[in-house]
């Protein structure tokens, strides 16, 4: 399986809003991070759904390594 690229070494805070969805970036070419603009077609690579349940402010993962998927948790601290 291929690594994705790591689009950024932080997270992007987003404000999402109850009832959307919203689409992850899981290949990490997409220029409009976090959220994909189909720069994965042609890849093993597929967008992740993230359906907002709350109007809040949600950290989307940017190197692509989050276990939590598409949420942040933190693995970027540990990016070489």
């Amino acid at each position: 399986m291929a690594e994705p690229a790591i689009a950024g070494r932080g997270p992007i805070a987003m404000n999402v809003e109850a009832g959307k969805t919203y689409y992850w970036c899981a290949c990490g070419r997409s220029a409009t991070q976090p959220l994909c603009d189909g720069s994965h077609k042609g890849s093993e690579f597929s967008p992740i759904p993230y359906h907002a349940t709350a109007n809040t402010q949600v950290f989307f993962c940017c190197c692509k390594r989050s276990r939590q998927a598409p949420l942040c948790d933190g693995s970027h601290k540990s990016l070489t």
